[in-house]
């Protein structure tokens, strides 16, 4: 059967309470895309993906689903996700401080904007997972969990601390994130790493869940 091998490794209990998980994504590009792929497949059946975008060609480098050039995202994975909730809106912070994200017992960021990003850290620290600079690095082996508060070497993620600790936010969450020197200049990526930080989210789910 289809999950037979995810229940051996998670145990009966353990996959039934992957099973009942509600876990939302915020953003379903190079990274949130592979988080959902790892999650669909890994048996937790209760998603939420929100976007706006349509795909452009230049998405076709790292994100599932970019061979539908000028479709929706959420309606091109809907597709292929079969079950899965989705949202169609376009993600600021007035739409941050309206959304309820009571329901959900994770929220993956991997969402652009850094004032979002902020603001969602802001309401729901708790239960947040966040994704930061994947673009411009190549090296898989670089990829970090910590806190925001123990991340080093990546501008998003110190930016994003910095504008905490004037609104004296002080509270933790976890961020992937990868202290690799910047590549490039421009927005170069590489789907080994921008998957690989979905991948690790989705492990970090994965592990959160099954801790209770």
């Amino acid at each position: 059967m289809r999950f037979d091998r995810c229940k051996i490794l998670f145990g009966e209990d353990g996959f039934d309470k992957l099973s009942k998980a509600k876990i939302l994504i915020l953003g379903i590009g190079g990274v949130g895309s592979y988080a959902l792929d790892c999650l669909y497949r890994s048996g937790v059946s209760n998603i939420t993906i929100l976007d706006y975008d349509i795909y452009d060609e230049t998405n076709q480098n790292r994100q599932i689903g970019a061979e539908a050039v000028g479709e929706s995202k959420v309606d091109t994975l809907a597709k292929l996700y079969p079950n899965i909730k989705t949202i169609t809106q376009q993600m600021d912070i007035a739409w941050v401080a309206s959304f309820d994200f009571s329901p959900y017992d994770i929220v993956i960021d991997s969402a652009d904007t850094t004032k979002v990003k902020i603001e969602v850290a802001k309401k729901c620290y708790k239960k947040l997972i966040m994704s930061v600079g994947s673009a411009k690095r190549y090296d898989t082996n670089k990829i970090e969990v910590a806190s925001i508060w123990k991340t080093h070497g990546d501008a998003l993620a110190r930016k994003i601390r910095n504008e905490l600790k004037k609104a004296k936010f002080d509270r933790n969450f976890t961020v992937v994130f990868s202290p690799e020197e910047d590549k490039c200049k421009d927005k170069g990526s590489c789907v080994a790493v921008t998957g690989a930080f979905g991948l690790t989210i989705c492990s970090e789910v994965i592990k959160r869940i099954l801790k209770g």
